[in-house]
């Protein structure tokens, strides 16, 4: 069953926890104005997901679906949500709608340039474009400003069935989980590329106090220290 936490005003974690891989699959709902759901995830996870938004808000009135990059746990059950909520849009990085999403999905996606904001209402959402981090060259990252909760995708992704929030170590997490995926055939599943450092001080410098985590535990603390901590763990790992 699908775990409801509420990791900051407003921004719920909607947690689905996969024994067999060790995971827990994080979506989380934005309530406000025009609400907004990141991550749709996987099509097998769509009516769990569905009856937990619906303890929230009516998932009808879903304003905004969006997500880091083009893959099934960020996007899978996306045209079924497109379907529940009939005024929803996908927002999503230019590349992202251009060379995936606007074939993909049964209405056109919203391609947000870096930098771009998006009002929901009471918060308002930066896009920051991270080509390859954490994935593709499509991805990117959500900022919500007066909140200060950094919507991070994969970045931070560690294993097991985690607290909803934390304030204890999670580059240590982190880091086993980079250490360990180097030994399966997801080795190289989080690229290191000249660009990581830059994209990650970037990402440090606009001082998030809250780390919402699709993968683990979200965090809570200081959130530009652990980013630019990242930056040395990735960069020791991978590259």
């Amino acid at each position: 069953m699908a775990k409801v936490n509420e990791v900051n005003q407003d921004i719920y974690r909607i947690s689905i926890y996969v024994p067999e891989f060790d995971l827990q699959f994080n979506h989380f709902l934005v309530r406000d104005d025009e609400p907004l759901l990141f991550h749709t995830g996987l099509n097998v996870m769509f009516d769990e997901i569905l009856e937990a938004v619906s303890t929230i808000i009516k998932p009808s009135d879903i304003k905004w679906i969006g997500f880091s990059h083009f893959e099934s746990d960020e996007c899978g059950s996306l045209n079924q949500w497109l379907k529940v909520a009939p005024s929803a849009q996908t927002i999503c990085s230019v590349v992202g709608a251009l060379v995936s999403v606007n074939d993909f999905a049964i209405r056109p996606a919203k391609g947000m340039a870096d930098d771009e904001l998006l009002s929901t209402g009471r918060y308002d959402f930066r896009f920051c474009s991270t080509a390859h981090l954490p994935h593709g060259w499509d991805a990117g990252v959500l900022f919500e400003e007066k909140s200060s909760t950094l919507l991070c995708s994969d970045l931070f992704f560690h294993y097991g069935d985690e607290t909803p929030l934390t304030d204890s170590d999670i580059i240590g997490r982190a880091r086993k989980t980079l250490v360990d995926t180097q030994k399966t055939p997801f080795a190289y599943s989080m690229p290191y590329t000249p660009r990581t450092e830059k994209t990650l001080k970037r990402l440090a410098d606009l001082k998030p106090r809250t780390l919402a985590t699709m993968h683990g535990s979200s965090y809570t603390g200081d959130c530009e220290r652990a980013l630019n901590e990242l930056a040395v763990v990735m960069k020791e790992v991978l590259s």
